[in-house]
């Protein structure tokens, strides 16, 4: 299946991978690997594709709605965690302890929490980084240019103005599918 999705990526759909393009995966066994503009359903099939050709192993949550009959099994099979999403839970805390016990377990967020334009990001998955005490890396859907940018290892720190700040700029400039929401 890697020559095949090699194939889709970059000769059908022409696209490359730039920067980090193994995800630090040799060094790097856990973090938060963070993916905008998240703009479409598109960005999923181009997470698998990229997962494929890097050979990395991720894993996502998804509400569990998403986790019931038929496609259940499909979406844990690809990696996925259900997550109950009803209020009153510490959501951050029960997805920090999915890195507990795992030799490798590389989680894949939006930012944006939405498919649609927002101009803050959820902090989340910043927490989620801090308290599992893993880096984040940043990658990009970038469809202007078809290419996944892909950033070092990024460990927070206790300033997460600046963290955002630093964050938010490597996606300067880049724009996913639906253009407006990028």
């Amino acid at each position: 299946m890697h020559w095949l999705a090699k194939l889709i990526y970059y000769n059908i759909l022409g696209w490359k991978v730039v920067g980090n393009v193994n995800f630090s995966k040799d060094t790097v066994k856990k973090a938060v690997i963070i993916a905008a503009p998240h703009t479409s359903w598109s960005d999923f099939y181009i997470s698998l594709l990229l997962r494929k050709v890097t050979q990395l192993k991720t894993n996502f949550i998804g509400k569990k709605e998403l986790f019931t009959w038929p496609f259940g099994y499909y979406f844990r099979a690809v990696g996925g965690h259900a997550l109950d999403r009803t209020s009153g839970q510490n959501k951050v805390e029960a997805i920090a302890k999915l890195f507990e016990g795992k030799e490798e377990f590389r989680l894949a967020l939006s930012p944006e929490g939405t498919r649609k334009k927002v101009d803050k990001w959820k902090t989340g998955f910043y927490y989620i980084a801090k308290q599992a005490n893993v880096p984040i890396i940043m990658f990009t859907f970038d469809f202007k240019n078809k290419q996944n940018m892909v950033s070092q290892p990024f460990y927070p720190t206790d300033n997460m103005e600046a963290d955002f700040a630093f964050m938010r700029s490597f996606y300067k400039d880049v724009i996913g599918k639906v253009k407006e929401n990028s």
